[in-house]
Formats: structure tokens, C-alpha cells, sequence
């Protein structure tokens, strides 16, 4: 008997997180792939007919989008690794016993909402707002020149918003570091920019692919930041996939999209990982 329960026992603590899985991811995921080969329209219903063809129309129609959203989140993420490092490697290792502080600070924008903060941002970079307008009141800005709706005023707003994302999980990776390791590394008389680059960087390497993998991932397919931030020109797939669902009830051109998307990330998390080719950042992934 005792043999059983030692046997049961693992199971059944998996089976609570087991079943919500199933029941709040697999399933819908399952029904959403269902729905992404089906025809019909709104009125007279959807019928699975194994429609591929949604899935060459999404790539066809909104290729551009698709381009788009994946450049932008991989800008983002780049860009986000460079300058939360920094951040993180101080923290972790000059941080002191201010580390609670600096972990708060960096998490405090947090306790206001995701679109409320990304709308604050829309008030502070218009042309009359309190960033521009000063400037171009003294003459160093051209009284033509604008950031909502450019490019640069969504990847800006992603970089804001994802950015303790980032920041986190490089820097419980640098806590992890034995400080006696980098100090040999300094007793043989190797450089700052060697230690960091032969030490520090690649034991932070878990904490970059899990940042990586919970920046890029939301990044390319966000549409607040798009639609709040940005214009016709900067719309990403994210806002594709809203008004086909919300808006013109084309749940299976939407479930394609959605899809496909799911698809080109996955690869590239997975091409990501085995590159990096460590078990640790396999390990810091599953975390």
C-alpha cells in the first residue's frame, strides 16, 4: 500500500496544475486549430472543412504585418537586452542591501495598467506635449517634427513596457553567480571587458534566454502599443488578428494567424535555444 501512494504521489500532485493546463490552454488551443480549417461566415455558421487555404491567405494578405511585428519584436528585444544588463549586473552586484529597493522601482510601473500606462505615453510624445513642445518652443526641433505614429514610437512604447520583463530574469541569473569566480578571473589579470566577456556573460546566459523568451514572444504579437502609439503604417499583426476576430467575425482567418504566428516564434525561441545549446538555459526556460 505504501508502495502505491509512493507511486501515486508524484501524479497526483502534478494533476490540479495538469488539468488546468488541459482544460484553459490545450483545449482551446485544440479548438482554435479546429476552427482555423473551417469555413462558413457569421450568419450561417462555421463548418471544419480542413481549409489550408486560411493559412495561405493569412500568409499572402498580411505578410507585411506578419514582417513587421517580427521585426519589431526582435528590435525590441535587442535593445531591451543592452540596456537592461546594465541594470541588472549593478543590482546584482553593487545593489547591497538596497537589492529589495532597486527590484521594486524597476517592478512599480507595473502597479498601473499596461494600456493606461502605454495612453500616458501617447499624452507625453504628441506634439504639444511635455517633451516635444518645450523643444520646439526653444528651436530644437523643427516645428513639423512628430513621434506618434512612427515606428519609433511603438518600439519605444514596447521597450517601456517590457522592459522589467528583461531586467528580472538576467539579473536572478547574475545572483547567481559566485563573486569568488570573478574574482579569480581578476587575480589572473584578465581584463574588466575579458571577465565580463568569458565569466559574467555566459553564466548570465540563462537569465538572457529566459528575457529573451518573455520579451520577444509578447512583443511581436502586442497591438496596444501599435494601436495606441502608432498609425496605419506601423499596424502589427496583433491588430490584424483583433479585428478579424472582433471586428469582422472571421474567427478562422484570425485562428490562422494566430496560428501561423505561434508557429515562426516557436521556431525561433527553439532555433534561439539551440544555438545557446546549454542545459541550464533549457533549464532557466522550464522556470
Amino acid at each position: 500500500m505504501n508502495r502505491v501512494k509512493r507511486t501515486l504521489a508524484p501524479y497526483l500532485l502534478v494533476l490540479p496544475g495538469g488539468l488546468w493546463l488541459l482544460l484553459f490552454f490545450v483545449v482551446p488551443m485544440v479548438t482554435m486549430f479546429s476552427l482555423s480549417l473551417q469555413q462558413g461566415d457569421i450568419i450561417n455558421g462555421y463548418r471544419f472543412t480542413g481549409h489550408w487555404q486560411n493559412y495561405l491567405d493569412a500568409i499572402t494578405d498580411y505578410r507585411v504585418q506578419l514582417i513587421r511585428s517580427l521585426v519589431y519584436g526582435l528590435i525590441t528585444t535587442v535593445a531591451l537586452i543592452v540596456m537592461s544588463f546594465p541594470v541588472a549586473y549593478w543590482i546584482a552586484f553593487y545593489g547591497g542591501r538596497r537589492k529589495p529597493t532597486y527590484l521594486f522601482l524597476v517592478l512599480l510601473p507595473f502597479f498601473v495598467s499596461f494600456v493606461l500606462r502605454t495612453i500616458s505615453w501617447r499624452q507625453i510624445l504628441t506634439d504639444d506635449g511635455m517633451l516635444l513642445h518645450p523643444l520646439k518652443e526653444a528651436g530644437l526641433l523643427s516645428p513639423g517634427f512628430h513621434i506618434l505614429g512612427t515606428p519609433y514610437a511603438v518600439i519605444f512604447g514596447l521597450i517601456y513596457n517590457f522592459l522589467p520583463f528583461m531586467v528580472l530574469p538576467i539579473y536572478v541569473a547574475l545572483e547567481r553567480i559566485d563573486p569568488r569566480v570573478v574574482e579569480a578571473a581578476r587575480d589572473l589579470y584578465a581584463a574588466p571587458m575579458t571577465v565580463f566577456r568569458r565569466v559574467v556573460f555566459p553564466l548570465a546566459l540563462p537569465g538572457v534566454f529566459a528575457g529573451v523568451l518573455m520579451t520577444f514572444v509578447p512583443a511581436s504579437s502586442d497591438y496596444v502599443n501599435s494601436g495606441v502609439l502608432g498609425s496605419s503604417s506601423t499596424t502589427m499583426i496583433g491588430q490584424v488578428v483583433q479585428a478579424q476576430a472582433l471586428a469582422n467575425s472571421n474567427y478562422p482567418m484570425a485562428s490562422a494567424l494566430s496560428f501561423f504566428l505561434m508557429a515562426v516564434l516557436l521556431t525561433g525561441v527553439f532555433a534561439y535555444a539551440r544555438v545557446l545549446g546549454t542545459e541550464d538555459v533549457m533549464n532557466a526556460a522550464a522556470r
